[in-house]
């Protein structure tokens, strides 16, 4: 049976860490993924691209893929959270 070792407290990274004091790591805790903002990003990529999408090759794929990455990094916006009222969960904030 093969035994998961996080990557976190492998040797090597707490080598790292030791030679490079000014470098933090912060984790979210694993059921909490909507407070990490790269799982937002995908998300957003699967939500908005690839499950709206019919594709007719990879390089389709990736034309749409480049295509959503440009407009959106046209006018960035980043995600602001906000939490007021304990027995409801924290949401991002709508553009204004």
């Amino acid at each position: 049976m093969e035994r998961h070792i996080s990557s976190r407290k492998t040797e090597q990274v707490a080598n790292f860490l030791n030679t490079h004091r000014n470098v933090r790591l912060y984790f979210t805790p694993t059921y909490s993924s909507w407070l990490n903002q790269v799982e937002n990003w995908f998300s957003r990529i699967q939500r908005n691209v690839i499950a709206r999408g019919i594709f007719t090759s990879v390089k389709n794929l990736d034309r749409k893929l480049m295509h959503y990455i440009r407009e959106h990094n046209k006018n960035p916006k980043p995600i602001k959270w906000k939490y007021d009222d304990p027995s409801r969960q924290i949401r991002p904030v709508p553009n204004q």
